[in-house]
Order: structure tokens, then sequence, then C-alpha cells
């Protein structure tokens, strides 16, 4: 798979997980009955898109080391996100980050969850593939 279609993938996956966080925790843990949903999932679209492409393609080129990368990049985008969050919803600081850092966390897991799943895969089909008899 090319790094790009790694990137939708991705993408993909962490709009179905935070978007629906960000839902619940603006809508009904936090309680502002005055944010429509629409304007939940817009947000939350747009957070996501605007934050993920430079973890994915400008911090690598400035930060070569995997780990530093990823946390560096996860609080980047934990910030980024908390400002947009508290500016489109007006939610005090400290719930805009409990809200991004609570959605990161779940797409970060599953994120690693799919990656040990492909590893897994890509193991058994090597070592269990099909013998060809011809």
């Amino acid at each position: 798979m090319l790094y790009e279609q790694k990137f939708l993938f991705s993408l993909f996956l962490t709009l179905i997980v935070e978007i629906p966080i960000v839902v619940f925790f603006v809508k009904y843990f936090y309680k502002y009955k005055e944010i429509k949903i629409p304007k939940i999932v817009v947000v939350g679209f747009i957070a996501s898109t605007l934050t993920l492409p430079y973890f994915w393609f400008v911090l690598p080129v400035y930060i070569s080391s995997r780990s530093l990368y990823i946390f560096f990049g996860e609080a980047l985008i934990i910030i980024i996100e908390t400002i947009i969050y508290n500016q489109f919803f007006k939610l005090k600081l400290s719930k805009a980050f409990s809200v991004s850092l609570v959605a990161n966390i779940a797409s970060i897991f599953l994120g690693l969850q799919f990656s040990k799943l492909k590893m897994v895969t890509k193991k058994l089909s090597r070592c269990c593939a099909p013998v060809s008899l011809a």
C-alpha cells in the first residue's frame, strides 16, 4: 500500500473514531445543548483534516526519531484541536483539551490495534501460505 493510501485509511479511521467522541463529549457529557450535532460533526471533521496531514507529511521531514515524532506530533495535534474546539464551540480550554485528548487517545489506540492486526496477518500469510501442488 502506498504511503498516501495509508494516510487516507488513517484519516478515515480517525474521523470514524474521533467525531462520535467529540459529539458525545460536547453534546452529552458537557451538555452544550445549544450546539447542534451537524456543527459538531463539521468542526470535528475540520479539526482532523487540518491536523492529520501535518502529522503524516510535514513532521517526518523535521523529526527523524519515530518516538519523538509521535510524541510531539500528537501533542501538537491535541493543542491545535483544543484551540479549534475552544474557538468554535466556546468550550473552556480545559474542556476542549479533554475532548481532544480523549478523542486522540482513542484513535491512537485503534490505529495501534490495526497495525498489530496487519503485522499478524502479514506474518500468517508468509508462514502459512497455501502450497501449490503443481
